[in-house]
């Protein structure tokens, strides 16, 4: 299986978290972000679940400025082929299905515990911020 991830953009409120973050790194992320006026790289979410994969920071920064409707990536995390879990620190192995029991029980992992690597190439896709806050949030993906 081998699906390609598509950019979309989904209800804030749809994506499930499975790591907590650092406030400080939020605040900075919502400063920069407000800033320039863009969100430099949308995060990447399962497809399937919802689960949050790679971008908590960047999440949480959009939810502190407002935002209703969140750019992502949207992945197939079961392809191996797409994208692969690792940990940041040394530890014993995290399964995918833990990363979405945690997320669905609201159990999150301390920050930066999981290590989500994308194994294609994606393009720049830097979407202005005033996107996520000025649209409804029960838009359609994609």
């Amino acid at each position: 299986m081998s699906s390609s991830p598509t950019f979309e953009w989904w209800p804030a409120d749809r994506i499930l978290i499975h790591e907590r973050t650092d406030s400080v790194r939020v605040e900075k992320l919502a400063r920069q972000m407000q800033r320039s006026g863009v969100c430099e790289t949308p995060i990447y979410i399962d497809r399937a679940t919802g689960v949050l994969l790679d971008g908590h920071h960047r999440y949480a920064a959009l939810l502190r400025l407002g935002a209703t409707r969140i750019p992502v990536w949207a992945v197939e995390y079961e392809d191996d082929s797409v994208i692969s879990l690792e940990r940041w620190r040394p530890g014993p192995p995290i399964s995918r299905a833990e990363v979405v029991r945690r997320a669905r029980a609201g159990e999150p992992f301390p920050p930066k515990t999981t290590r989500h690597i994308l194994h294609v190439k994606l393009p720049a896709h830097p979407v202005r911020l005033s996107e996520a806050l000025a649209a409804p949030a029960d838009a359609s993906t994609g």
